[in-house]
C-alpha cells in the first residue's frame, strides 16, 4: 500500500480567515507507473550494446583479420600464379600495347617466350630425374657403407678386435633410428600446428598489403592523411575518376596500369608526375575532375594540379605533401639581404617560390604589369614587393597612385616623383592626370634622337578599379572613367600600354574582382605580365589571365580566398614556367610595412633626395579653340600637321605633347571638323571662327538666361 500525504488548508466558504477552523484532508498518492515489459529492456540493451563503440571496433576488428588471412591467401595463390606462369608477361603486354608502346610490347613478348622456354627444359629434366636420383641413391649409400667399412677395418687393426669392424656401422644404424624416432614424436604436433602457422604467414601477407576493406582498418590507416604518393595509388585515382574510357583501358592493363606513368619526381614540398592518358581520353576530361582526382589521392582540392605539358594525351599532376601548401614560405631576401640592389634591364625581382620549392623571380624589363584579385588576398603587398626591389635601382621613377588611401604607400614619400592617395573622385581625377603626364612624357621621348636612352618611368595605379569606375567628367564632358574612346584614364593607359614600352614608360596596375566594368578588355590584354590571386569564377580567371592560360590549367578561381593569400598564378615570359605550361603558381614573400619601410630608406640612400608630390599642379587654363584659331592667322586653311607644330611653339607645355586626335577631339567639339583638301588634312579658318561665334553666343545667352 501507498502512503498517503496529509494536507493542511482552510475552507473556502469561511467568513473570516482567522477563526476558519483548520480541516485534515487525506490525499492519495498517484498510482505508481506500470513497469517495463522484459522484452522492451533487453530489446534496449541489445541496441545499446550493438551500437556501442567498443562493440564496433572488436566488430571491425573481427573482420579486419579475417580478411587479411583470406585475402593474404588470394595474393600469395596470385603471386604463386604469376610465378609459375607467363600471366604477368601477359599482363605487361596488354599495358604496353594499350598505352601504344610496341617496342615494350615486342620486349615483353621475347621475355615470355624465354620463360616459356626454360619452363619446358625443366619440365623436360623432371622425365629423367627419378631414375637419376635412384642411381645417385644406389651411388651414394655403396660409397657410404664402403668408407664406414673401412673406418671399421681400421679401427680394428688399431684396437686389435675383429668385433669394431662394424662399430662405424651400427652407430650410423642407431643414429637412422634416432632421426626416425624424432620424426613419430615431432610429426603429431607438426600436423596440428602446421596449418596455423600457414594461417598466420597469410595474415602477415595480407596485413602488410592492407588487404581488407576501407571500414575495418585502423582509424590511423583509414584517414591516410599524408599517404606518400606511388604509382599504384595515381593509377587508382584516375581508375575511380568516373572517365568509363579511362578506367575501362586500365582494366585492361590489369595491375601494370603504372606503364601510363612517367617517372615520380619530388618536386618542392610534393611530386610531380606525367600521365599519358589511353586513347579516346582527353587532357579536359581529367582537368575537370580535379576535386575528384584530389580526393582519390587522398588530399585536398588545393593540393593537386594539373597542367597539360607539350606531349600529346599528356597531363602532368603536381601532388602536394598533405598540408605543406599550409606552411610559411620565409622571408624576402630583401629583407634578410641588406646589401642587394637591383637591375631594372638585367635583374629579376625575387618575388616568392613555386610550389616545387624554387624560387620565382620576376623580369620587369619593359613589361606592363596587371595584378588582380578579390579584395584582402595580399594584393597590395604583392604589387608593392615588386616596386621595392626596383626602386633599389636608383636610375627607376616612380610616378604612384593609391586609389585606396590607407597608407599602403606611404613609406614611397620621397622616393616617387608623384604619389596620390585617397578614394575619392578628385583624387581618380589627380591620378589621371598624372597618367596623362606620364604620356606626354612618353612623347616626349619618342619625338628624341634614335638611339637616346631613357630611365625607365613606372606608372603606377593600385586599386585601378576606382578610376575606372570613376562617374566624373571634365569641362569638356569628358569622363575620366569608363571604357570609351572618350574616357581620359581609360585612353591614357591605352597610350601608354601601346608605345610606352619602347621607350620604358610602363603601367602597372593592381585591381580587384576583373569583370568588364571595372577592367576593360583591352586594358587587360595590353599587360605583359598578368597575375591573379584568389578569384570567384572560371569568367574571371579567364578575365584576369587570359583564356590561354586558363585552357592550360591556370585556375586561381580554385584558390582558397584567405587561406592561399598571396599565392599568385603567373601568365608572363618575365618568370620561368615550366615547359608546355602556359603559367606558373607562385606563393608570394610577405613584406611588413615596417620592413618595406626599411627597404625604401635603403633605396633612398641611393639616390640623391626626391621631392614627392601629392597633387598635380594644374597649368593655366587656355582657350584651345581660341588658340587654333590665333596660330591659323589670316591663311583660309592651314594644314593640320601645321597647326599642330605651330601650337607648340605657342605653348609647349600645353600643346607640346599634342597629337593629331588631340586637335581632332577639339575641333570635332566645336563643330569646325578638319577636312581633307588636295589629299591633306587641314583646318579652315572660317569654320575655326564660325564655332568661336557661336560658343560666345551661347555663352551671353547663357548669362543672360
Amino acid at each position: 500500500m501507498s502512503e498517503n500525504v496529509v494536507h493542511l488548508h482552510k475552507p473556502t466558504d469561511t467568513p473570516a480567515p482567522d477563526t476558519a477552523p483548520t480541516v485534515l484532508t487525506v490525499v492519495p498518492d498517484a498510482p505508481p507507473a506500470a513497469p517495463v515489459p522484459l522484452w522492451v529492456r533487453s530489446g534496449r540493451a541489445v541496441k545499446t550494446a550493438a551500437t556501442h563503440e567498443s562493440t564496433r571496433a572488436t566488430a571491425r576488428a573481427a573482420a579486419r583479420h579475417s580478411l587479411y588471412t583470406l585475402n593474404g591467401g588470394r595474393i600469395v595463390a596470385r603471386r604463386t600464379w604469376d610465378g609459375r606462369t607467363g600471366s604477368r608477361y601477359e599482363r605487361m603486354i596488354r599495358a604496353a600495347e594499350a598505352a601504344g608502346n610496341l617496342e615494350a610490347a615486342e620486349e615483353w613478348e621475347e621475355r615470355l617466350q624465354r620463360f616459356r622456354a626454360a619452363r619446358h627444359h625443366r619440365r623436360m629434366d623432371l622425365l629423367h630425374s627419378p631414375v637419376d636420383a635412384a642411381k645417385g641413391v644406389a651411388v651414394g649409400a655403396g660409397m657410404s657403407i664402403g668408407v664406414l667399412v673401412a673406418l671399421g677395418v681400421v679401427m680394428a687393426l688399431n684396437t686389435g678386435h675383429v668385433g669394431d669392424v662394424i662399430t662405424p656401422l651400427t652407430a650410423t644404424i642407431d643414429f637412422i633410428a634416432l632421426l626416425i624416432r624424432t620424426v613419430q614424436v615431432v610429426w603429431g604436433p607438426a600436423l596440428s600446428i602446421g596449418p596455423l602457422l600457414a594461417l598466420f604467414a597469410l595474415w602477415s601477407v595480407g596485413r602488410k598489403q592492407q588487404a581488407a576493406p576501407n571500414w575495418a582498418l585502423p582509424a590511423n590507416v583509414r584517414s591516410d592523411e599524408g599517404e606518400p604518393i606511388t604509382p599504384s595509388i595515381v593509377v587508382k585515382a584516375l581508375r575511380d575518376l568516373g572517365v568509363p574510357a579511362l578506367a575501362r583501358a586500365i582494366k585492361e592493363m590489369g595491375d601494370a596500369g603504372a606503364s601510363m606513368l612517367g617517372p615520380i619526381r619530388i618536386a618542392g614540398c610534393g611530386v610531380e608526375v606525367d600521365v599519358t592518358l589511353p586513347s579516346g581520353v582527353s587532357t579536359n576530361e581529367v582537368q575537370g575532375k580535379r576535386r575528384k582526382l584530389a580526393e582519390n589521392l587522398t588530399r585536398h582540392e588545393h593540393e593537386v594540379f594539373i597542367t597539360i605539358p607539350q606531349a600529346a594525351r599528356t597531363v602532368r599532376l603536381w601532388v602536394a605533401d598533405s598540408g605543406a601548401l599550409d606552411e610559411p614560405i620565409g622571408p624576402s631576401p630583401l629583407v634578410t639581404d641588406d646589401t642587394m640592389t637591383a637591375d631594372y634591364a638585367k635583374g629579376r625581382a625575387p618575388w616568392g617560390q613555386d610550389l616545387r620549392g624554387d624560387a620565382a623571380a620576376l623580369s620587369l624589363y619593359q613589361r606592363h604589369l596587371l595584378i588582380t584579385g578579390l579584395s584582402n588576398q595580399g594584393k597590395t603587398v604583392a604589387l608593392r614587393s615588386l616596386a621595392l626591389w626596383l626602386a633599389l635601382d636608383k636610375s627607376v621613377q616612380f610616378l604612384m597612385g593609391d586609389l585606396k588611401g590607407v597608407g599602403d604607400w606611404a613609406m614611397f614619400d620621397g622616393l616617387a616623383a608623384t604619389l596620390i592617395q585617397g578614394p575619392t573622385d578628385e583624387h581618380v581625377i589627380q591620378v589621371t592626370e598624372m597618367v596623362e603626364g606620364a604620356v606626354a612624357e612618353m612623347n616626349r621621348r619618342i619625338q628624341a634622337p634614335p638611339g637616346t636612352v631613357f630611365p625607365p618611368l613606372i606608372v603606377l595605379v593600385d586599386e585601378a578599379q576606382v578610376a575606372f569606375m570613376c562617374p566624373a567628367k571634365d569641362d569638356e564632358k569628358r569622363p575620366y572613367g569608363g571604357s570609351k574612346a572618350n574616357s581620359r584614364y581609360f585612353m591614357a593607359v591605352r597610350k601608354i600600354h601601346n608605345q610606352g614600352r619602347a621607350v620604358n614608360v610602363l603601367m602597372w596596375q593592381g585591381t580587384q574582382d576583373p569583370t568588364n566594368e571595372n577592367l576593360p578588355k583591352l586594358v587587360r590584354e595590353g599587360a605583359h605580365t598578368r597575375a591573379s590571386l584568389a578569384l570567384g569564377t572560371e569568367s574571371q580567371a579567364r578575365m584576369a589571365l587570359g583564356d590561354k592560360a586558363v585552357d592550360g590549367g591556370a585556375a586561381p578561381n580554385l584558390l582558397r580566398p584567405g587561406l592561399d593569400r598571396g599565392t599568385l598564378v603567373v601568365a608572363s615570359d618575365g618568370v620561368t614556367i615550366p615547359a608546355g605550361q602556359s603559367s606558373i603558381t607562385v606563393r608570394t614573400h610577405y613584406i611588413d610595412d615596417d620592413a618595406a619601410e626599411a627597404i625604401t630608406d635603403r633605396a633612398k640612400a641611393l639616390r640623391d633626395g626626391v621631392t614627392t608630390l601629392h597633387a598635380i599642379e594644374r597649368e593655366e587654363e587656355h582657350d584651345k579653340l581660341a588658340d587654333i584659331a590665333a596660330v591659323i592667322g589670316d591663311a583660309p586653311r592651314v594644314r593640320t600637321k601645321d597647326v599642330l607644330a605651330r601650337l607648340a611653339a605657342r605653348n609647349a607645355d600645353a600643346y607640346g605633347g599634342w597629337s593629331f586626335i588631340d586637335l581632332k577631339g577639339v575641333l570635332d567639339e566645336a563643330g569646325a571638323e578638319a577636312y581633307k583638301s588636295d589629299g591633306v588634312m587641314v583646318v579652315a579658318r572660317d569654320r575655326v571662327a564660325r564655332a568661336l561665334a557661336n560658343r560666345d553666343n551661347e555663352g551671353s545667352a547663357s548669362a543672360a538666361g
